[in-house]
């Protein structure tokens, strides 16, 4: 298996900057896999598109303010950490950038009034850090930290607005370093028409680490080592989840990452309630066991998250789909537009 199903050609001002002034007016590629069909909608066109009996599963983290900076205290160098766990003993997991060699039991001091101690370093880049706080590590980073934003959005350089717009709207469980963006596109407004149409909808968790953005380098994709990432599957949803495949109905995964849940879960048996890391990688070929439909943004080149789309698309008929919203000019990647495989 080799990786160039993963190539296209995006011309940069496709890659969206800021979010739209309404969330629900992203553009929605609707993909047909019966007929290999494309027809175009906004988002706000969803419950028209599904019908009564289906089921949609949406992933509830929310994004940490998790970007910190400060410097070190032997040196005056600037640093720059981003947090990805919390561990047992109470250190954080963090990406560490900095100039010069990082110390063991060196202090640095984060803007806002936070001293880090490099504890063990994990491997280039990545430390284990401990806080000199018995504040949470949820308040402390939304006191002292700033929205992560991806590379590709202004150089990752977040503004104000950014703390609302990089969350969806039923954000709930914090932990994840970036945001489920399939479901930034939902607005109370649309929940209201799924209501109206008799449509139901639960929630799940996975907490999205970094990564998530980790290109695939190897010519075999098979080969890629994938991370893992804590997730959630709660009774309630795995009881509604059953009860909509008995009335005949389709379960609807809001992005990538409520897949990879929904599948671990399924890999194993029947669906139940479940809690733990998974590190599926979901390519093509893949058996899908429960996910019937998906909301997906538009994804990076090289990507896990584009191979988990391929899988389930198909390969053909997704590189059509990424053509034609090329040529359309959608926008793309995570404040971009959005695409339903049916």
């Amino acid at each position: 298996m080799t990786a160039t199903i993963l190539d296209y050609d995006l011309p940069p001002h496709l890659i969206a900057q800021q979010p739209l002034p309404q969330r629900d007016q992203s553009r929605l590629l609707v993909v047909r896999r019966h007929d290999a069909s494309l027809s175009h909608h906004v988002f706000a066109d969803l419950p028209d598109l599904l019908d009564p009996k289906d089921l949609l599963v949406l992933n509830d983290t929310r994004v940490l303010q998790a970007r910190l900076r400060g410097k070190r205290e032997r040196t005056g160098g600037k640093w720059e950490g981003l947090f990805l766990r919390l561990e047992a003993d109470g250190t954080w997991e963090m990406l560490s950038k900095t100039r010069g060699r990082l110390y063991q039991d060196e202090k640095i001091l984060v803007e806002g009034g936070l001293c880090l101690r490099p504890v063990k370093q994990l491997e280039p880049g990545r430390w284990l850090m401990a806080p000199d706080s018995n504040e949470t590590f949820v308040d402390l980073l939304t006191r002292l930290g700033q929205i992560p934003l991806p590379c590709y959005i202004r150089r990752g350089q977040a503004e104000e607005p950014d703390r609302d717009r990089y969350q969806t709207v039923y954000a709930r469980a914090a932990g994840a370093v970036a945001a489920p963006t399939a479901g930034l596109h939902f607005t109370q407004g649309v929940f209201e028409q799924l209501r109206q149409r008799g449509i139901d909808w639960k929630f799940m968790t996975l907490h999205v680490g970094a990564g998530t953005f980790q290109p695939i380098k190897v010519a075999d994709y098979t080969q890629h080592p994938m991370h893992a990432e804590w997730g959630q599957l709660p009774a309630e949803t795995a009881d509604a989840i059953s009860a909509c495949k008995q009335r005949g109905g389709r379960v609807i995964a809001v992005g990538t990452t409520t897949v990879r849940v929904l599948e671990t879960v399924a890999a194993s048996g029947p669906i139940r309630p479940w809690t733990g890391d998974t590190n599926l990688f979901i390519h093509p070929p893949f058996p899908f066991r429960v996910v019937d439909a998906l909301v997906t943004n538009f994804h990076l080149p090289h990507s896990t998250l584009l191979l988990l789309v391929a899988a389930f698309a198909g390969v053909d008929l997704l590189q059509t789909a990424y053509s034609t919203a090329i040529e359309h000019e959608y926008r793309f990647y995570s404040y971009g537009d959005a695409m339903l495989v049916l």
